[in-house]
């Protein structure tokens, strides 16, 4: 069953909600780490491009970690909340967890942590606006 916590956000909020294919598959029958990786980049750009108020760009993955394959038919939901911020970037918190099996079963697939920088126009760093 779903637990308590995704209900109420507390990994934050769901950015993505996705059902892999069967061309993001790897040679062990698993989703590719890349894929998993490339939403989760998307699902913190977005939440990082609203607290900045604008273009960011990513800087950094601080930490990842796969806890258990994605299997072809889960569905995957990316939940991203912000971290900690400095002046010009801002840390989030990305998690990636499956609906899994006949019985919904709530499975925690990867989690890490991305640094995005704020952008001007000429794609330099600039302050991110107050909180």
């Amino acid at each position: 069953m779903t637990t308590d916590r995704a209900k109420t956000g507390a990994r934050g909020e769901v950015v993505l909600r996705l059902v892999p294919h069967l061309t993001d598959i790897n040679a062990n029958g698993h989703i590719f780490g890349g894929w998993v990786l490339s939403q989760m980049d998307i699902a913190g750009g977005i939440v990082a491009g609203r607290i900045a108020q604008g273009a960011v760009a990513t800087v950094a993955i601080e930490s990842m970690t796969f806890i258990t394959p994605i299997l072809l038919g889960d569905v995957v939901s990316v939940y991203a909340v912000e971290e900690r911020r400095g002046r010009t970037s801002v840390a989030i918190r990305i998690d990636v967890v499956a609906i899994r099996g006949s019985d919904m079963e709530e499975v925690l697939l990867t989690s890490g942590v991305y640094t995005f920088v704020a952008l001007d126009a000429n794609h330099r760093p600039r302050p991110l606006p107050d909180a």
